[in-house]
C-alpha cells in the first residue's frame, strides 16, 4: 500500500477515537496549505487514505487533530483552555512510493505519535 493514513486510539477510554476532526496541510516555505479534512470512523481510522497515488509528493506536512472537541464530546471534564486542544504533528514524506502511517495515542493530558506500518 502506498499513501498516507492515520488512526487514533483513546487511552482514557481504551477505545478507538471515533468522530475526531483532522486536517492535513502541506508546508512550503512556512506557508500552510490545507489539503484535506476528514473525520475518524468508529474504528478511529479514516475511510480512505489522506494521500494516495499522485497526491503523494515529497515534502513537509502537518496533521492537526482536534482532540479537545473529541474529549468534550465524550463528556470528559477539561480545563479551559484544555491542556491539549489541538495536536499538531509535523512530518516529512521523502519516499512517494512508501506507505506512511501516523498513529496517535491520546489522553487529555498526553499523547504519543510514531511512524507505524
Amino acid at each position: 500500500m502506498v499513501g498516507l493514513t492515520t488512526h487514533i486510539l483513546d487511552l482514557t477510554h481504551g477505545t478507538p477515537a471515533a468522530g475526531v476532526d483532522i486536517q492535513l496541510m502541506r508546508i512550503v516555505d512556512s506557508t500552510h496549505t490545507l489539503l484535506k479534512t476528514s473525520i475518524t470512523n468508529e474504528d478511529g481510522r479514516l475511510n480512505e487514505p489522506l494521500l494516495s497515488g499522485e497526491e503523494m509528493v515529497v515534502g513537509e506536512y502537518e496533521l492537526l487533530f482536534f482532540i479537545g472537541d473529541y474529549f468534550r464530546g465524550m463528556e470528559v471534564t477539561l480545563s479551559e483552555p484544555a491542556f491539549l486542544n489541538k495536536i499538531s504533528v509535523r512530518f516529512g514524506i521523502s519516499d512517494v512510493d512508501s506507505h506512511y502511517h501516523v498513529p496517535l495515542l491520546v489522553s487529555p493530558w498526553g499523547y504519543q505519535v510514531y511512524r507505524g506500518s
